[in-house]
């Protein structure tokens, strides 16, 4: 997987990556800052949605799906999250600089109750960890990619 190397996420550090496909991975940026933050990556050179074959569309549609899913089950609850997606400008000139991403932010840290607020200093100066990538990674690889609600109780 090449974007995976360019990301710096080799066999040698999978234990942030938290699912991946034919076409993407989901995984947490060592510079993660907010809890539970992933980064979604694609395998081939894309600049932007718009570039995407068929089957690499049905692939991020998979990831998408299998990381909100492990979201929601980590604390049995709809889980809030900013998500956005990164792509090349549309002036209509080549941006082959740009590869397409897409972050999650999830403000929840330990429970369902418990927010991360950034404020003051982590704001204007240094963030603060809660977790590290690979203990936030790890937590959303063990629970399941089947929806708490689809279980059979």
């Amino acid at each position: 997987m090449p974007a995976m190397r360019l990301f710096g996420v080799g066999k040698e550090l999978g234990e942030r990556v938290v699912v991946s496909n034919d076409h993407f991975t989901a995984l947490a940026p060592y510079w993660a800052v907010w809890p539970f933050e992933l980064l979604v990556i694609a395998h081939r050179h894309a600049g932007s949605l718009t570039d995407l074959e068929p089957a690499e569309i049905t692939g991020l549609a998979d990831i998408l799906r299998r990381v909100t899913a492990r979201y929601d089950n980590l604390f049995e609850m709809s889980f809030p999250y900013s998500m956005g997606f990164h792509q090349a400008p549309t002036d209509g000139a080549p941006h082959l600089e740009c590869h397409l991403h897409a972050h999650f932010y999830p403000p929840l840290l330990r429970s369902a109750t418990v927010r991360k607020f950034m404020v003051g200093f982590e704001m204007l100066a240094m963030p603060q960890r809660d977790l590290t990538p690979e203990t936030a990674a790890n937590r959303l690889r063990d629970v399941s990619e089947v929806h708490y609600n689809e279980r059979t109780r």
